[in-house]
């Protein structure tokens, strides 16, 4: 159950529907999820949350599909259900097959537990890893 309400686009004031509008219009899609939704209580807050989504997500080096691996994997380790429901919905909407979905969670699972290994044991840093 949510802590705040959800804000519907007929709810909505107007510069939040300008943002729904534009999260519509970027994802070419009528869908506005919930999380968008929830941060609709503070339109200032949806507006900065919903820029550097937008900017992050957006083309660039890394291609759509590896940030949602990427977003998935982050998701996973900070333990937000809503995200990792989220981002796998729009990596499969972005091609990822059920072998690639098997290989990440594989990926991710091993590194979680590489990651819990190494901390426990404090293992330094290999200088060969440190930036020069």
């Amino acid at each position: 159950m949510a802590t705040v309400p959800l804000i519907e686009y007929e709810d909505a004031t107007p510069d939040v529907r300008a943002i729904y509008d534009d999260i519509r219009a970027t994802r070419k899609t009528d869908f506005i999820n919930n999380f968008w939704k929830a941060l609709a209580v503070n339109p200032a807050q949806l507006k900065r949350t919903w820029e550097g989504a937008k900017a992050v997500m957006a083309p660039g080096a890394i291609d759509a599909l590896t940030k949602e691996y990427i977003y998935i994997a982050v998701s996973v380790a900070n333990g937000c259900s809503y995200c990792i429901h989220s981002h796998t919905a729009a990596a499969r909407a972005k091609g990822m097959t059920e072998a690639q979905y098997g290989e990440l969670l594989a990926v991710i699972g091993m590194a979680h537990s590489t990651n819990g290994l190494v901390t426990m044991m404090q293992v330094p840093v290999d200088d060969a890893f440190k930036v020069q």
